[in-house]
C-alpha cells in the first residue's frame, strides 16, 4: 500500500491508495484485476505541530486498525508539506515505524508538467500536485482553486505547463482577521447566511464574508480566463471548504475532494 501525507497548515489529510500486485507480505485487498492504484481509504486532521515522530507514528497505526487495514503492508511513502517545522519529525516517523524513506514533493521532483515561474523553487509541494493530477485528469487549460488556511487559484496551459497563478487569504483567516482587528465585533460562525442584508450585527458579518468571498473568488477566475485568451477553460475546485463556497460560486462547475492526494499517487509512480 502507499500511505500519502498531505500537511497543511490547518489540516492534514491522510490516504491511503491499493497498488496492484502483493504487499510485502500478502496479496492486496480490493477490486479483482485492479491495474492501477485505487485510494482506499482517507481521514482528515486537523495540523498539530507539536506533535512528534512517536506521535504520529501510533495515531496512523490505530487509524490503520480502526479501518481494519494491515499498517505492515505500507509499502511506499509520499509527503506533500507546507509546514516545514513537521517534516523533520515525519522522516523519523517513517523510518522508525515503517523502516521507509518517504519521497517528498518538492519543485525537483520529476513531474509530468513544466513550471513557467521566474523562479520555479518557489511553488509550494501542494500546488505542484494539484497540477499533476488536475491536467492528468482534465486536461488543459485548467483553473484550479484550492481552498485551504489560503486559497489558490493555479493556471495549467493546453500544454501542461504550470503558468502561475494566484493566492488569497482563505475564507477562515478572513473572518478571524475581522474579529481581531475590530474591537466591538464577535467572533462569527462561517455559514450561508439567509439573505444578504443583515438584520443584526452577526447577520451582517456572516454575509459579508461569506457573499463577499465568493464575490472574490468568481473575480479572480474571471480575471484569469481573461487574461488567458482562452475561450474554454475548466475550473475545479478542491480542499476543506469547498462545501460552503463552491455552491454559489457561478465560475466552478466541478468539485474534485481528492485531487491533491491523486496527484501525489502520480508523482510517486514517476518517481519510484
Amino acid at each position: 500500500m502507499l500511505l500519502t501525507l498531505d500537511i497543511g497548515n490547518t489540516n492534514m489529510v491522510i490516504g491511503v491508495f491499493q497498488l496492484p500486485g502483493k504487499t510485502k507480505n500478502r496479496p492486496q485487498r480490493g477490486p479483482e484485476g485492479a491495474t492501477q492504484a485505487t485510494l482506499v481509504e482517507h481521514w482528515r486532521l486537523e495540523t498539530k505541530k507539536e506533535r512528534t515522530s512517536d506521535e504520529f507514528g501510533i495515531l496512523i497505526k490505530e487509524l490503520f486498525q480502526f479501518a481494519k487495514l494491515n499498517f505492515e503492508d505500507i509499502t511506499d511513502v509520499v509527503i506533500s508539506s507546507v509546514v516545514p517545522t513537521l517534516e523533520f519529525a515525519m522522516e523519523r516517523m517513517c523510518e522508525r515505524y515503517l523502516k521507509i524513506k518517504p519521497l517528498w514533493i518538492t519543485p525537483q521532483i520529476k513531474t509530468s508538467i513544466k513550471i513557467k515561474l521566474d523562479n520555479p523553487k518557489e511553488i509550494g509541494a501542494d500546488r505542484i500536485v494539484n497540477a499533476v493530477a488536475g491536467f492528468k485528469k482534465y486536461g488543459g487549460p485548467l483553473i484550479i482553486v484550492d481552498f485551504g488556511t489560503a486559497t489558490t487559484f493555479d493556471y495549467i496551459s493546453a500544454k501542461g505547463e504550470y503558468c502561475g497563478g494566484m493566492i488569497a487569504p482563505g475564507i477562515s483567516i478572513s473572518n478571524e482577521a475581522l474579529f481581531e482587528r475590530a474591537a466591538k465585533l464577535p467572533h462569527v460562525e462561517i455559514k450561508k447566511p439567509s439573505r444578504a442584508i443583515g438584520k443584526n450585527t452577526i447577520e451582517s458579518m456572516q454575509a459579508g464574508i461569506y457573499f463577499g468571498y465568493i464575490g472574490m473568488v468568481d473575480e479572480i477566475i474571471r480575471r484569469m480566463i481573461e487574461e488567458s485568451k482562452e475561450k474554454k477553460v475548466q475550473v475545479i475546485a478542491t480542499g476543506g471548504f469547498t462545501s460552503l463556497i463552491v455552491p454559489e460560486s457561478k465560475r466552478i462547475k466541478k468539485v474534485d475532494p481528492f485531487l491533491t492526494l491523486e496527484g501525489m499517487r502520480l508523482i510517486w509512480e514517476k518517481n519510484r
